[in-house]
């Protein structure tokens, strides 16, 4: 796994990795935000995606689209709507959460990211094919539908980005706006930016995660009935 002082794998190294056994990578997956600026090599950002759109869509439409950001115009052209976002969710978030240490520290995980996102080597835009309905009296099972056939494939890469080693998160705030993120990327509007996956070699390293019990959210045939809270 890199750290701070590794040398970026080799191809035979990236497809060792990738045999890392699911439950590892899963009980070991977490949002990395604060990585380097050294690059990550073409080859290994595509074995990602390969691996990404082996994941199930809404009637197998295969409708994803996924652009690579490297550029670095583009990428401080993401990064000011980034900050223009953050600067209401973050001061929100900061006036929520702050007595709690734990969020706040994720909070500042954020902030770096927003602050060095021009810096991280990739940036990848998730997107899909197909335009979304737009109407308002659409319930919202309309709109879970319709985005349910990009984030299976999202975990994929991130789940490929854990097993090699990348540092890897899902963010959405740089396409607050899908207009300028439309004008920026150069999508038509046949095509929806849904989130940005940056991947770089991260400045720490993967650990064990800390999650709740499984048993204080899991309900057995109606909410508020939780048999397995002790577990």
């Amino acid at each position: 796994m890199p750290d701070s002082s590794a040398v970026p794998p080799t191809p035979a190294e990236v497809e060792a990795s990738l045999r890392m056994p699911l439950i590892d990578a899963m009980t070991t997956q977490r949002a990395v935000r604060r990585v380097r600026p050294d690059p990550v090599d073409d080859e290994i950002v595509l074995r990602c995606l390969e691996l990404a759109v082996k994941a199930p869509t809404g009637s197998n439409s295969q409708n994803w689209e996924f652009v690579v950001v490297k550029d670095p115009d583009t990428k401080r052209r993401l990064q000011d709507q980034y900050r223009r976002s953050w600067a209401l969710y973050g001061g929100a978030g900061r006036r929520l959460y702050r007595q709690s240490e734990s969020m706040q520290k994720v909070l500042r995980a954020v902030e770096w990211q927003v602050e060095h996102f021009h810096e991280i080597p990739v940036l990848v835009v998730c997107c899909l094919r197909g335009q979304r309905i737009p109407f308002a009296p659409l319930p919202p099972i309309a709109e879970s539908s319709y985005y349910g056939s990009i984030y299976p494939s999202v975990q994929n890469l991130l789940l490929a980005a854990r097993a090699i080693g990348l540092g890897a998160s899902l963010v959405t705030l740089p396409l607050w706006s899908t207009t300028i993120a439309r004008g920026i990327l150069g999508l038509p509007l046949s095509v929806t930016p849904c989130c940005v996956v940056p991947l770089g070699w991260p400045r720490g390293r993967y650990g064990p995660t800390t999650r709740k019990p499984v048993g204080e959210v899991v309900h057995l045939d109606r909410h508020g009935n939780q048999p397995w809270r002790s577990r």
